[in-house]
């Protein structure tokens, strides 16, 4: 006897690295600043591409980026910017190589006040906002949040973080929940809402 396998996001589809990242990362709430700081790079370098193409070389982006390390990152300059262009593991754009170090210096600015973790929990009260959507057409591409966090974000001094971009990295790291009510994760990633 077969075993009818989960319901899932359907934007997973059946890549098995999609698939993994799909049932452990996504939408799982994340309370630390750096890992905060990680994923939005990542997906400023997704703008434009699919997350499957960022996801198959994030090691590379690790190995590449000082295992996103912001305080190491805001040191870097024109010299780092020319290697990060010859290495071929990640994505060779100046713009968003250029704009990933000058986030980084922003993210020290905001870390060292109120802490980038607070800063941006702090749009939802420290609570992850539950969608209970029933479909992925529902899901939106942005929401007036992620179009004032977006804002902010840029005032700040951050990069490619437009909300489109926004709203997909809040989706990321649980900011809100966006796994539709029949997947099998959305129960258990909502009852992951207290901070710990």
């Amino acid at each position: 006897m077969t075993q009818t396998p989960p319901t899932r996001c359907n934007w997973c589809g059946t890549d098995p690295l999609y698939i993994a990242y799909h049932d452990t990362e996504w939408g799982v709430p994340e309370w630390e600043s750096r890992a905060l700081w990680e994923k939005l790079i990542l997906d400023g370098f997704q703008a434009g591409l699919s997350w499957i193409t960022i996801l198959k070389k994030r090691d590379a982006f690790r190995e590449a980026f000082a295992g996103f390390n912001p305080n190491e990152i805001a040191e870097w300059g024109s010299a780092e910017t020319e290697i990060l262009l010859q290495n071929k593991g990640i994505i060779r754009h100046r713009g968003k190589i250029e704009g990933a170090i000058k986030s980084a210096r922003a993210f020290q600015k905001i870390e060292a006040t109120t802490g980038f973790s607070n800063w941006l929990w702090a749009y939802v009260d420290g609570a992850p906002l539950q969608s209970n959507l029933a479909t992925m057409a529902e899901v939106p591409a942005h929401t007036p949040l992620s179009q004032q966090i977006s804002k902010d974000l840029r005032k700040a001094g951050f990069t490619f973080c437009g909300p489109t971009i926004t709203y997909a990295f809040m989706q990321a790291t649980g900011i809100v929940n966006d796994h539709i009510g029949p997947c099998h994760r959305h129960a258990d990633v909502a009852a992951l809402g207290q901070r710990p």
